[in-house]
């Protein structure tokens, strides 16, 4: 950074209202141009729940580019392959590697993480940061701009202020809310999350890879995590309720009634768990804008997705990445670098928002669609696999700003 722009970098900062996954990327982000942040989050501490995720090429390249992938790949498990099965037959629908070709093509590995390592990847990073200050138990109820300055103001009445507020606060987002004011879209989906020990694994389940057990209206996903030590279970499905958006306990007869219509191999996960978290699963319809002047969105917030390709958490971190290049390409005219910013994470997180919904049919189908499905892969090369997954895992920092990758 020349010393023009590190003298105006200096003076400047922003509000990232949120302190999960997206908004500690951002915050690592704006720094490393120079930006002073304030993380304001709602809870007591900053920390993250949850169980595991999946972590495609696309994460580990923002990861590397805000100097924490080598934290992260210390704290993840390569997997050997993709996996789907169907859960009706057991039989194999599709098997993609994740080995040295694939890692080739993409310039880096498939991994799955627990969800509170890969946040604690990137804090570790952001508590060394002198330029980002921590504001816990701060629960925002408005944001306003006047002039060159964005204000935020929590629930207690404190006002914060700034040059520019990103909010990184999930579905819920209030900064969305003051934005945009869209509904959120439950989708009637429910996801069960427990976490098993290896040992509580059946054996023959212990595979090196996210495997996929696809059924009527419902699925199943399990995958190693902390070296082998733990299993991710995840299990969803199509709620008789009439469900809202939001996280309670679960029970297992709840799930059990459910699967009555699966194979026995798959099946037998189900008794694993001592305890399940239920969430009813949402997502938003894209909008062309996320934000206007110095607000914008980020993650979640942003373009909440549901989980059906595996890229909520890889595409915060891209976001994150983007946002800190717009800055950096726009001089720090902080307006201008928000709206560049949403002119190429739009077009692309709606691509992902829209495919991710077509994924979760196809996993669900019954019927005539399962045999469709189970014969869409039928032939397929890695290669073509990997042609196929281009324009999502080929993410790279140096074409962020460019627009949507082209296969």
């Amino acid at each position: 950074m020349n010393t023009a722009r590190a003298d105006s970098a200096a003076r400047q900062s922003v509000i990232v209202v949120g302190g999960g996954i997206g908004g500690l990327a951002a915050a690592l982000a704006l720094t490393r141009q120079g930006v002073a942040v304030q993380l304001l989050e709602q809870a007591s501490r900053i920390g993250e729940i949850g169980a595991g995720i999946q972590l495609g090429p696309n994460a580990f390249a923002a990861l590397d580019a805000l100097g924490v992938g080598r934290a992260a790949r210390e704290r993840a498990v390569f997997t050997d392959h993709i996996i789907m099965m169907d859960a009706v037959d057991a039989r194999e629908v599709v098997r993609i590697d994740t080995g040295e070709d694939f890692r080739a093509r993409f310039g880096g590995p498939y991994a799955v993480i627990h969800r509170a390592d890969i946040h604690l990847s990137i804090l570790e990073a952001v508590r060394q940061d002198p330029l980002i200050r921590f504001h816990t138990s701060t629960q925002i109820a408005d944001v306003s701009q006047q002039g060159g300055r964005v204000d935020v103001v929590d629930t207690q009445g404190r006002r914060y202020q700034a040059d520019a507020v990103i909010g990184a606060d999930g579905v819920k987002s209030v900064i969305r809310q003051r934005m945009v004011g869209d509904p959120v879209r439950v989708t009637g989906h429910v996801v069960y999350r427990a976490v098993v020990e290896r040992d509580n694994m059946p054996e023959e389940l212990r595979i090196n890879a996210p495997v996929l057990w696809a059924g009527p209206h419902c699925h199943l996903v399990h995958y190693p995590l902390r070296g082998g030590q733990q299993y991710n279970l995840v299990v969803t499905f199509h709620s008789r309720e009439q469900e809202e958006w939001g996280v309670r306990d679960g029970s297992k007869e709840e799930v059990l009634s459910y699967f009555q219509d699966i194979h026995p191999r798959p099946h037998q996960m189900l008794d694993r768990p001592t305890s399940w978290k239920r969430w009813a699963t949402a997502d938003r319809e894209p909008v062309e804008h996320w934000g206007q002047g110095r607000v914008t969105l980020l993650g979640d917030a942003a373009h909440p997705m549901t989980q059906y390709m595996a890229q909520g958490a890889c595409m915060a971190l891209e976001d994150a990445v983007t946002l800190g290049e717009a800055v950096r390409a726009c001089g720090h005219d902080l307006e201008a670098a928000f709206r560049r910013y949403e002119s190429v994470r739009i077009p692309r997180s709606a691509r992902v928002v829209w495919s991710t919904r077509e994924m979760g049919r196809l996993y669900h189908a019954r019927g005539v669609e399962r045999t469709v499905r189970n014969s869409l892969w039928t032939g397929r090369s890695q290669s073509q696999f990997q042609d196929a997954l281009q324009w999502l895992y080929g993410w790279k920092v140096e074409q962020c700003l460019a627009g949507p990758i082209q296969p």
